[in-house]
């Protein structure tokens, strides 16, 4: 079995781990406080763990589990343990400013991205499957070592996930679409609640506030840090999805204005045929 290390032990990363020590693989796991090693160890989530990147040394593949913003940085400092032939991946859900960058540092990169989050992080709430018969996207390059890409694959494969392949620029922009957006629309609908000028009309809707509002809110409860890499580092993709959503928005806006409703029921009814493809 091969031998695997995980850096940040987190939602992912502890979700990582408890699959693959069930798998057989002895799995080493580097968190940045003891006492997170300590607890990924006493749920076995890990065979071995500590707070010591040397520890990498000897390990066939690597994944990254940190935020977005630490994955360059330790990537950089894990190269000088890794073993020749290592193969190395991330979980990042920002791909194109990342893969050439971390291509530049070690030939055995692998893009990764996992597509199995909550609205929740932490170890505390990784699970067992939390991967299977989610989307896994893998983001080889023209660099990408064949070899590397396959190993990479067959974990993937082990966790039950269902693998997608795509270049790390078009994986930018469909996330934008469906990942990144609705975390910005999400919040913007919790704090657009929250600028109701009564305090009884408030207190009313946070009363009413049922099923629907939980699904279209979920997100917006998230984490911020993670809201604020996801809007930093995909920047530009971002910002499209956002200009055409305001721009789908204004013209519902103008269509109840001006109280066009069979143009508004054509619009909820395309939404409506529009919606299963997304959740197949």
């Amino acid at each position: 079995m091969e031998r695997i290390a995980i850096i940040g032990l987190g939602l992912i990363g502890g979700s990582l781990g408890l699959d693959l020590t069930r798998y057989g693989h002895p799995v080493v796991g580097i968190a940045r406080r003891a006492e997170t090693a300590e607890q990924a160890l006493a749920m076995g989530a890990v065979t071995e763990a500590g707070t010591d990147l040397a520890l990498v040394a000897g390990a066939d593949v690597v994944f990254i589990c940190t935020p977005i913003d630490a994955v360059v940085a330790t990537a950089t400092a894990i190269a000088p343990y890794l073993s020749e032939g290592a193969v190395v991946t991330d979980v990042a859900s920002v791909k194109g400013e990342l893969v050439p960058s971390l291509e530049a540092l070690w030939p055995g990169f692998v893009g990764g991205h996992p597509m199995a989050g909550k609205a929740e992080a932490g170890l505390a709430v990784a699970e067992v499957g939390l991967f299977r018969d989610r989307p896994y996207v893998l983001t080889p390059t023209a660099t990408t070592n064949p070899e590397a890409l396959e190993r990479v694959r067959a974990i993937a494969t082990s966790l039950g996930a269902n693998l997608c392949q795509c270049h790390p620029d078009q994986h930018d922009r469909a996330v934008a679409w469906i990942s990144h957006l609705p975390v910005m629309v999400s919040s913007s609908l919790i704090l657009a609640c929250q600028g109701e000028a009564d305090p009884a009309i408030l207190a009313l809707a946070q009363t009413l506030a049922s099923s629907g509002f939980q699904d279209t809110s979920r997100v917006g409860g998230g984490v911020p840090e993670l809201g604020t890499l996801m809007a930093r580092h995909n920047r530009a993709a971002l910002l499209d999805a956002l200009t055409r959503y305001q721009q789908q928005l204004e013209q519902m806006k103008a269509l109840i204005k001006t109280e066009n409703w069979d143009a508004l029921h054509s619009q909820l009814t395309q939404s409506q045929a529009a919606r299963p493809a997304y959740l197949s």
